[in-house]
């Protein structure tokens, strides 16, 4: 007897590691850059640039890349930037020990950036990261068997969700904008924050569309040296090649937007006032394939004595691929503000989840969304500053299936935001956060996984009756009772007269043993 088997791929995640750590360094301000007399806004974000298991840690290299928008301490109070990185490598702890592939689902940094003296700044930064192991496993599952002596099998039909696809890839966004005639030609750039707000994906013949959008803010001084602003949301759209996907797969994708390069260009009339800009979106792409399989169960031969070798195994099927949102308003008294502020120039937000749980209804997000904005004030020496606060937020993604059975990758993203000034010392916030969730449902069972044989035990076979009165008990079925009484489920129906396979409990059925000369 051969057992005819199917491979099923899968990823395979184990338990999540919440890491947090301190990059703490002294930057010496450089020559070239003005003295620093006032830090007005100041931000950092991680490159993960390696992840790599040694025995029982986690080593994680990377940079800390940050930007610094302060007042320089001159005759006339003028604002200017600096950027740079700093190194760090972190051994994060792990109970799984060996060679077992790591991957940074998550990431928060909150940076803050101190004058020591005006060449000298203490850059501090809180770096959380969430690591998870994660790696493709194949499991063999018994579908059928060949055999040279008779055989009767018990399959079953599922529904398996196949992984097709685990692929790291990157989009290379190049666009430009040209500023509008009412601002001001860009002498020297100060600032710029670009940022994606909206992603949305889909699959199609052998590639991934992408379909976003930037959201651009560029603060710079004129050439006489006169501060402006301008912010733009620029669309863009792509595709990724995913060798042998189709639309009617099913897809999850989470992505972040890095390696940010701006640059001033002459517009036809040879002033500077188009900005380029190129960034790159790094892409885990995960693409499943649906396919139902009808899986063997059990098998018994009434020539030869099948002893089937069984083995734990689980699969997912899907549930749910949701795209929701939540809209965040909040109206916010800032009195420290009051006849202080004049106007709002750029407002930026980033998304904390802190908690999920699973309730009745679906899945509850919750968390708190990190917002601030650079204004205007009533001050000529120092006309701008910037405001930071935070929001809670909850949202349910809404699911009729939770438990200890479900998997979920959600992911989520800042859509829209906006500041507005009511008047006197209130502001309000609106925001729109995004999230794409992909549910999977586990279903453990039992493959066979070898078949050994033996002679029927024909001495013990001989001193069963050969007509047995049986009344169906709950759970029984006519395969696993001509199984075990050694007869065929097609001798039941008919010594029976039924027309399929359906009884309940409490029916009386005849059994006759097969061979036995009343058949």
């Amino acid at each position: 007897m051969e057992l005819m088997k199917r491979q099923i791929r899968k990823n395979q995640t184990g338990k999540k590691i919440v890491a947090q750590f301190v990059v703490d360094d002294d930057y010496n301000v450089p020559d070239v850059k003005e003295d620093v007399k006032r830090i007005v806004l100041s931000e950092a974000n991680l490159k993960i640039d390696e992840v790599r298991p040694v025995e029982n840690y986690i080593r994680v290299i990377g940079k800390l890349y940050f930007k610094v928008l302060y007042v320089a301490e001159s005759m006339q109070p003028r604002l200017a930037s600096l950027e740079g990185k700093l190194p760090f490598e972190e051994m994060v702890y792990a109970e799984e020990e060996g060679d077992v592939p790591f991957v940074v689902c998550d990431t928060k940094v909150d940076f803050s950036a101190s004058v020591i003296h005006s060449r000298k700044l203490d850059m501090k930064a809180m770096v959380e990261l969430t690591l998870c192991p994660e790696r493709i496993v194949e499991e063999e599952l018994a579908v059928d068997i060949e055999s040279d002596v008779p055989v009767y099998k018990k399959q079953r039909e599922f529904n398996l969700l196949k992984l097709h696809t685990s692929k790291k890839d990157t989009y290379r966004i190049k666009e430009e904008i040209t500023i509008p005639g009412t601002k001001e030609t860009i002498g020297n750039l100060l600032w710029c924050d670009v940022s994606a707000r909206k992603l949305d994906t889909r699959l199609s013949e052998g590639e991934l569309f992408v379909n976003g959008e930037l959201f651009v803010f560029c603060f710079y001084e004129s050439p006489d040296g006169k501060p402006d602003w301008m912010e733009q949301a620029v669309p863009y759209e792509g595709r990724v090649e995913v060798s042998g996907a189709e639309s009617s797969m099913y897809h999850h994708v989470s992505s972040e937007f890095g390696d940010v390069n701006v640059d001033v260009r002459p517009d036809e009339d040879g002033e500077m006032r188009v900005i380029g800009m190129e960034g790159t979106l790094s892409l885990r792409i995960a693409v499943y394939e649906e396919e139902t399989v009808e899986l063997l169960e059990d098998v018994y031969s009434l020539q030869v004595q099948c002893r089937p070798e069984t083995a734990k195994v689980s699969y997912e099927e899907p549930v749910l691929q949701n795209h929701s949102k939540c809209k965040v308003t909040e109206r916010l008294s800032l009195p420290e503000l009051q006849d202080d502020i004049l106007q709002i120039c750029h407002s930026s937000g980033m998304v904390q989840v802190e908690n999920m749980t699973e309730t009745d209804e679906g899945i509850l997000v919750e968390g708190v969304l990190h917002v601030s904005f650079l204004y205007v004030k009533a001050n000529d020496g120092l006309p701008f500053d910037v405001w930071q606060g935070m929001l809670p937020f909850s949202h349910l993604i809404a699911c009729s299936r939770t438990g200890h059975d479900i998997r979920y990758d959600i992911t989520n993203a800042m859509e829209q935001l906006s500041i507005s000034l009511l008047g006197g010392d209130s502001v309000e916030v609106k925001a729109v956060l995004a999230f794409h969730c992909f549910l999977r449902n586990v279903v453990e069972t039992t493959t066979i996984t070898d078949i050994k044989t033996e002679e029927l035990p024909m001495e013990e076979l001989l001193k069963r009756p050969g007509i047995v009165g049986y009344v169906v008990k709950d759970g029984d079925d006519l395969w696993s009772l001509a199984k075990r009484y050694n007869t065929t489920v097609e001798g039941i129906k008919e010594v029976n007269e039924l027309s399929n396979e359906e009884i309940k409990t409490g029916d009386r059925i005849l059994i006759f043993k097969e061979n036995m000369s009343i058949l």
